[in-house]
């Protein structure tokens, strides 16, 4: 395979053909998630949907008797949304974590 390629989407590296302009300046914005244990029904659609593979099946149930989701990777999370967009229960939600930012003072 040739090394001026792509990285593959479960690779934590990339590899650009060319570098974006703003690459210094962008900054990957960092979620953090919360999940109302009691709300959650089990449909894991949150697990299997997530695209940075955040969230995996917890082995404890929760009061309605359905195993619910936990975070596993939280440094990972990149406040797309896209957990509690799916959500049929509104168990699930993420917060933008400002702490990343640092303080103006």
């Amino acid at each position: 395979m040739p090394q001026d390629l792509p990285a593959g989407p479960k690779s934590t590296t990339a590899k650009y053909w060319r570098k974006p302009l703003d690459a210094d300046t962008v900054k990957v914005p960092h979620g953090e998630i919360h999940i109302v244990v009691n709300r959650c029904k089990g449909c894991l659609f949150c697990v299997e949907y997530c695209p940075r593979e955040v969230l995996e099946i917890s082995e404890d149930f929760n009061v309605k008797g359905y195993h619910f989701p936990e975070v596993s990777k939280d440094d990972a999370c990149v406040n797309c949304g896209l957990c509690e967009m799916l959500c049929p229960e509104f168990a699930i939600f993420c917060v933008l974590d400002e702490e990343e930012g640092g303080g103006e003072g």
